[in-house]
């Protein structure tokens, strides 16, 4: 195995980041650059965007290549973040086959690549694996409560699927792996139409429209700001190789919907009214991580409040928005 696993990142050491133009992508990059990493941003531009890595792209230890991870790929690195996969419900209910093949096939890919090199590989799966939980906040030991067959399963079951990957390469083949299980994440370059209830809710206010909340508002969701979340990921990767996971890596701040959408309103100071539609369907009502192996393993817990982490993200979004009406 290589020593850049262990002792953190110098000029020499080469880091693949799958999805790397996404918006998690994006800010992994930015951190392993300002780290002293060479990185390859790997990406097919489904739901990333180079506008995400555009200030990068001239930065001499940065490299960015067009590949889906559904195929093979053959490159030399010392460390691999496998972050590719659209997360958002409109993305991957778009194209449902393809959301699978990009958890199991580009799973199968990048640890084969990983096991030729011998290298770490990090995981970024997700809270969704627990489904639409029974046992509340989630421990990394509950096994969920998925539907196998509903229109959200192409996610939930292929992510679920990529981590039997992980655990059964790590045990037939003693490949070093780490699995962070993700919670919800916002923060600056999420894509403005992907669906996900915090961008939702800021451009909607912002453009003066209804806050669309699907269902009472009272089921709760748990939010982590980027920069945290970003930390977790690095902490991970660089920990002991008996720590493997899976681990949850989100803020444990539990709020409602309706909380959320009444925060974002006064935040934007927005005349906007709140709208009530019908509950998708196999939509978790509960959503919150337990965070206690992170805080041990780690040294890891979110810094940022929700308040301060939704101003920074209505500035950037009022940004964008702004741009495009030039």
């Amino acid at each position: 195995m290589t020593s850049a696993a262990g002792r953190g990142y110098h000029a020499r050491s080469r880091v693949l980041v799958t999805g790397g133009a996404g918006f998690l992508g994006s800010h992994l990059c930015e951190k392993l650059l300002e780290a002293g990493a060479d990185v390859i941003c790997l990406d097919n531009f489904f739901t990333g965007t180079k506008d995400n890595i555009r200030h990068l792209l001239d930065h001499s230890s940065f490299e960015l290549l067009r590949h889906d991870v559904t195929f093979p790929l053959y490159v030399e690195v010392d460390q691999i973040f496998n972050l590719a996969c659209p997360a958002s419900p409109v993305h991957y209910q778009s194209d449902p086959v393809q959301t699978t093949k990009t958890s199991v096939h580009g799973a199968i890919n990048m640890l084969g690549l990983a096991k030729r090199l011998r290298c770490r590989i990090l995981q970024a799966s997700t809270s969704e694996v627990y489904g639409d939980p029974e046992l509340h906040p989630q421990p990394e030991s509950y096994w969920g409560r998925v539907n196998p067959i509903g229109p959200r399963s192409c996610y939930d079951e292929g992510k679920r699927c990529a981590e039997t990957l992980f655990f059964d390469y790590h045990r037939q083949h003693a490949l070093p792996i780490k699995v962070a299980r993700i919670f919800n994440t916002y923060g600056p370059r999420m894509h403005p139409s992907d669906g996900r209830v915090v961008s939702n809710f800021v451009v909607q206010a912002l453009r003066g429209k209804p806050l669309t909340l699907f269902g009472d508002g009272s089921q709760t969701r748990s939010f982590c700001y980027v920069d945290d979340l970003i930390d977790g990921l690095l902490r991970l990767m660089r920990s002991d190789d008996t720590f493997v996971g899976p681990v949850n890596i989100g803020n444990p701040g539990e709020f409602t919907v309706r909380e959320l959408a009444e925060l974002v309103i006064e935040l934007t100071g927005s005349s906007s009214q709140i709208e009530y539609h019908p509950l998708p369907q196999d939509d978790p009502t509960q959503r919150q991580p337990n965070i206690e192996l992170a805080e041990q393993a780690l040294d890891w817990r979110p810094r940022v409040e929700l308040r301060e982490g939704l101003s920074r993200t209505i500035e950037y979004f009022d940004q964008l928005l702004g741009q495009g009406d030039e």
